[in-house]
């Protein structure tokens, strides 16, 4: 008799594949067959009807069980917790924010990117881990929402990151991390944000057409690799458009 093919059976691998299914799970919660519920159903109904292992199940659920979105309760099954997972905008998870704008019902586009090969002084080389007077493309950009201009933002690569002909190819109004992941082969895992308000200066708030009274919010961040090596500094200065939170949770 044939056996029958799991999901995790493919090159994937387990834990890719509990990271998948977590994130189809969260899709359920939000807008899918869970949207109403109050509480998910066992494990080995789960399973069956994701077409994948119990074990895949249980990983999958205890990293949502880590981000907030649900809590295991002994005696009781998986409670969902509705209002974190009502939350797009956490500032405690990694988020692209083209994404968070298509959320909100519009559509991310760039304008006014300019890319500039400049040399590391001191703090940038000790931000991005490397040698000062090593050359790093500085990529500025407005993105907007529709019409509305909501952030500025200034992105610092490694130059060695895309060697000359293939960084004059590129298309930088794109997601810089897309751009790594297709054109670098380097995938972020990580990033340490300081977050702070700002007025910004006189040029990005021109850009955003930032009213006198009005702050920015500056996320100023470096990005890593699985391997903890840092291939991007970044400053993106935010309007009001966007509303954030943060889950504080007690382990």
């Amino acid at each position: 008799m044939a056996k029958t093919r799991r999901a995790e059976d493919g090159p994937l691998g387990g834990a890719v594949i509990s990271q998948q299914i977590a994130a189809r799970l969260l899709e359920e919660l939000r807008d899918g067959r869970f949207a109403a519920e109050e509480r998910l159903p066992a494990e080995v109904e789960l399973a069956a009807g994701l077409g994948v292992s119990r074990t895949v199940v249980r990983d999958a659920l205890a990293e949502l069980e880590r981000e907030g979105y649900v809590e295991r309760v002994r005696g009781i099954g998986t409670v969902i917790n509705r209002q974190v997972v009502a939350v797009r905008g956490r500032l405690d998870q990694k988020f692209e924010y083209n994404a968070m704008i298509r959320a909100m019902g519009r559509a991310p586009h760039a304008d006014h990117v300019s890319i500039e090969r400049i040399f590391a002084d001191e703090a940038l080389a000790g931000r991005l881990g490397m040698e000062a007077g090593q050359p790093v493309l500085m990529v500025k950009k407005r993105v907007l929402a529709d019409r509305q201009p909501v952030i500025w933002s200034v992105d610092y690569l490694p130059a060695a990151l895309f060697p000359s002909p293939l960084a004059d190819r590129l298309d930088f109004s794109r997601p810089v991390f897309d751009l790594l992941e297709e054109s670098a082969g380097v995938s972020v895992a990580s990033t340490v944000a300081r977050v702070c308000a700002v007025l910004g200066d006189p040029a990005a708030r021109r850009m955003l057409s930032i009213q006198p009274h009005e702050a920015l919010l500056l996320l100023e961040e470096v990005s890593y690799t699985k391997l903890a090596k840092p291939v991007m500094y970044s400053l993106s200065y935010y309007t009001a458009f966007f509303h954030f939170a943060l889950l504080r949770k007690k382990f």
